[in-house]
């Protein structure tokens, strides 16, 4: 087995705790978690990209686990969070690394591509396609499914809840607070496949006035053992529980700065380097199939492969042999020169 350790890295004022798997002198790989997970959401690709020779990193983002915490949402504007990452590799003397981002994590790793081009290998992402949150929740709203949402009724369609953020943000993250381990019992799930061309449960946050149907806490709902362990629930909540839902939420509260930061982009936002995008063909939030959320990137990357995982949103974490072969087969196919040697 590959033995994944823990390091911690300061930066001025800035702590960045992580994850981190394979030889030290190996080829990085730097993988950035979304919301509200941990660096342990990368368990599975750790372990598979270190024992293939790569120096697997994961850490927790800004705002989460043992990474400092701030107490302003407009601490959490992706400028600020790709600094973070590029200090980290500064850090641990990388010039280059290849780079891979979920959820949030993939708006930053966007961002670390269409900014700091010189410092990307290469670059892959699950589930939020390129040219849409990075560049604010606005962005994505005219390659949503009208059919399914109609304007008049869901104007951020299945985004609604992004917009709950913004309008009452107290209320928003107030379930989560009150019990956090049920409320990442309730959100990791497997996805739902019979869930297709329904109104998926994001859209009714707003008009529900709150997540959880407007409850005052999450449910107490089943674990699902197909996504994670109750370890891995217990570490997840531990973290929630001693830091609040403030920073990992206020993600949500810069989608002005951040589509800013966007249109000041290196050449024009076009990514020159090899570029995987992985869909999650049951994911009803960041949902690729039947809309046309995905096709900004394909006149943005110069070099982009794309493909489909038949799982839901937590792709890395529910189906990790599947994420892992089309990580492994595309770095081998288009970015053989970071193959370890």
């Amino acid at each position: 087995m590959t033995t994944v350790t823990e390091h911690v890295v300061r930066t001025g004022d800035h702590t960045t705790f992580y994850l981190a798997a394979g030889p030290v002198d190996g080829p990085p790989v730097i993988f950035c978690h979304g919301w509200p997970e941990l660096s342990i959401s990368w368990r599975h690709q750790l372990a598979c990209l270190g024992s293939l020779g790569f120096r697997a990193i994961a850490p927790d983002m800004r705002g989460y686990g043992r990474s400092s915490v701030y107490d302003r949402h407009e601490d959490y504007a992706l400028e600020l969070i790709v600094g973070d990452m590029i200090r980290l590799a500064d850090a641990l003397g990388y010039d280059k690394a290849v780079w891979v981002g979920h959820d949030w994590g993939a708006p930053a790793v966007w961002s670390i591509a269409s900014h700091n081009p010189e410092r990307c290998h290469a670059v892959a992402n699950l589930c939020v396609p390129f040219g849409t949150l990075e560049r604010g929740v606005e962005a994505c709203l005219p390659l949503l499914d009208r059919t399914t949402y109609p304007e008049g009724e869901f104007p951020y369609g299945q985004w609604e809840y992004q917009r709950f953020y913004e309008d009452d943000f107290a209320q928003a993250i107030a379930p989560f607070d009150a019990n956090p381990y049920n409320a990442v019992k309730a959100l990791f799930r497997k996805g739902a496949p019979l869930a297709e061309g329904k109104i998926w449960r994001n859209a009714l946050v707003y008009r529900e006035g709150g997540w959880f149907g407007g409850a005052s806490e999450a449910p107490d709902i089943p674990i699902d053992t197909d996504v994670v362990s109750a370890r891995d629930l217990s570490i997840y909540a531990a973290a929630l529980q001693r830091n609040g839902f403030f920073g990992p939420a206020s993600w949500y509260m810069n989608h002005a700065a951040n589509a800013e930061y966007a249109a000041h982009a290196v050449n024009d936002g076009r990514l020159d380097m090899p570029v995987l995008f992985i869909a999650a063909e049951y994911d009803h939030t960041c949902e690729c199939m039947i809309s046309r959320l995905a096709e900004p990137q394909r006149g943005l990357c110069a070099e982009l492969t794309e493909r489909v995982v038949r799982s839901g949103h937590w792709m890395a974490q529910e189906r990790p042999a599947e994420t892992n072969a089309a990580l492994v087969q595309w770095l081998a196919a288009k970015v053989p020169g970071v193959w370890p040697g």
